[in-house]
């Protein structure tokens, strides 16, 4: 962790802190700054709705990553790697340290829909790439309660927050999207069937209705519930028309679903040199989605 550079490299706050104190590009610290002013901030006379992400940001619990493009498979693959190195380190970081992720910023205006597209995209090419299977315990069919984002053998519950949000701004990022990779491990003790799970939903919705303004979303669920699925959390629709019906993933338990060099840590510089003797983004298993999404 904290080695050099900053692109798919697993930071602690004092580490990319110094990154951008030794120069970074404009938008790394503009995520950052934005991040953490949201946490530690008030809007409508009301802090952050979820006191764990203030607590976390406060004590420098928090563990980030930057991912330079949407779309370019070298980028996603180190996203890859420092989500894979992520789940190793985080237990030992801090009881509760989530992973915070800061894409660059598209080159074009992105409508709502293209960001919905964009995080399934990351989404679906993290899944093809993982060199883990898919969880026996977890349901493959996103329309299933008890459906979750796997990756590395854990679910994880990614929360997004991107620049098209005009009052949900708990959910509002001016730069880019960004991805909060949280473990489902770190809800334990706090979760729906729980006392203290039920205190602290009380307090965080009730904070989200102040802080936001509106009413919580009506996506907003919990995990099991039945009638509650997990996928529409992760960026919340703005808009029905520019938000999926259903969700745009495709997990099986096929694995590996890729050639193997592409399962190895650093895999990345391979696509980058070109050294098998192949085009970059003409090889086998990267991407494994089309989707549309526009390179950045």
């Amino acid at each position: 962790m904290n080695e050099p550079g900053i692109d798919g490299v697993l930071l602690d706050q004092s580490a990319l802190r110094d990154r951008i104190d030794d120069g970074v590009p404009e938008w790394v610290e503009r995520h950052y700054e934005t991040f953490r002013a949201s946490m530690l901030g008030e809007r409508n006379d009301t802090p952050f709705p979820c006191y764990f992400g203030i607590e976390a940001e406060r004590e420098g619990d928090l563990l980030y990553t930057v991912c330079d493009s949407l779309t370019d498979p070298a980028a996603l693959l180190r996203l890859r790697d420092a989500l894979l190195e992520y789940l190793d380190a985080y237990e030992d970081h801090a009881e509760r340290a989530p992973l915070v992720t800061y894409f660059r910023p598209p080159a074009d205006d992105f409508s709502e829909a293209d960001y919905h597209e964009a995080l399934w995209h990351v989404l679906q090419f993290l899944h093809v790439h993982d060199p883990e299977p898919w969880p026996e315990d977890v349901p493959t069919d996103p329309d299933d309660p008890y459906w979750e984002f796997c990756f590395g053998g854990e679910p994880l519950f990614p929360t997004c927050r991107a620049p098209f949000y005009d009052e949900r701004r708990s959910r509002y990022c001016p730069v880019g999207l960004e991805i909060t990779f949280q473990p489902r491990a770190v809800f334990e003790g706090v979760t729906a069937d729980t006392e203290a799970g039920q205190r602290a939903r009380e307090v965080i919705q009730g904070r989200l209705e102040e802080y936001d303004g509106v009413c919580p979303h009506a996506d907003l669920g919990d995990y099991g519930v039945a009638g509650d699925r997990e996928w529409p959390q992760y960026l919340f629709r703005e808009e029905e028309d520019e938000a999926p019906d259903a969700c745009p993933m495709t997990v099986d338990r096929e694995h590996p679903k890729v050639d193997d060099w592409l399962l190895e840590p650093g895999a990345w510089r391979r696509f980058d040199s070109g050294d098998d003797g192949t085009a970059p983004r003409d090889r086998g298993g990267a991407p494994a989605t089309d989707g549309g999404v526009r390179d950045v």
